[in-house]
């Protein structure tokens, strides 16, 4: 398992189960990534939402992908986590605007709110198998960045 196969695996399989800390009570939501790369996981929110403040209060996050190869006894889940980083690039907000056009039109609504992306970029990732249930600290981790 390398990163190569980790980032193809989270692009192939967008829908994320993210789950953040406020005030010790854990807060899991499904999101979309937005995509992958050697730089990490990229995704974005809403200025406004409870998720932006989270992440500004405490930036630790886990995120899990569901893969399934077949059927459901070959599918395996990607576990990433680490800290999350508030990303500003005006040359990424004009390429979130240009592949997801309905982030325009939700900033059109509220005009009060921008929008957020941010990435996990540092942090460990894994897959978990249901041939290694029970054996969870066993399974080797891949640290990025």
């Amino acid at each position: 398992m390398g990163m190569d196969e980790i980032i193809e695996v989270a692009n192939q399989n967008p829908v994320t189960w993210l789950a953040t800390v406020e005030e010790q009570v854990p807060h899991v939501r499904g999101l979309l990534l937005w995509f992958a790369d050697e730089t990490g996981f990229y995704y974005h929110t809403a200025s406004s939402k409870p998720l932006a403040e989270q992440l500004a209060r405490n930036g630790a996050v886990e995120a899990a992908f569901h893969h399934t190869a077949g059927s459901f006894g070959d599918s395996k889940m990607l576990r990433v986590n680490g800290k999350v980083e508030f990303v500003h690039d005006p040359a990424l907000e004009q390429r979130l605007c240009e592949e997801r056009p309905w982030v325009l039109a939700n900033r059109a609504v509220r005009s009060d709110t921008e929008v957020c992306i941010f990435r996990i970029a540092r942090g460990s990732c894994h897959f978990w198998e249901l041939t290694a249930n029970g054996r969870e600290r066993e399974i080797p981790r891949v640290t990025f960045p």
